[in-house]
């Protein structure tokens, strides 16, 4: 199993990446929240506020994850790749069951 951080603008961008993500069977599951963000930019550092999308999914789909993502974005954003040690095998199976094996 995977899960990805991707951090977005907006909760709009948040809720259309994530369906489609759910109709190609990409993902089983996706969670969003607004967040604040802290960074320096060409010497300064910024504020602003950011949406953080979570993506529940299996190893190997990270291209066509990404495909979607910058389908309806054309920013710089942070996508990151986490490696999962445990999970329950309800959702293991819910997992096996949902998402496509590409």
């Amino acid at each position: 199993m995977k899960m990805y951080y991707i951090t977005l603008n907006n909760p709009d961008e948040a809720k259309v990446i994530s369906y489609e993500l759910l109709e190609k069977r990409l993902a089983v599951c996706t969670n969003w929240f607004p967040m604040s963000c802290a960074y320096r930019w060409q010497g300064e550092i910024k504020q602003e506020p950011e949406v953080v999308l979570i993506v529940k999914t299996k190893d190997g789909l990270r291209d066509a994850i990404e495909k979607v993502i910058f389908q309806h974005i054309k920013y710089t954003n942070y996508i990151a790749e986490l490696n999962i040690n445990s999970v329950n095998d309800g959702f293991l199976s819910w997992l096996d069951a949902e998402v496509t094996n590409l």
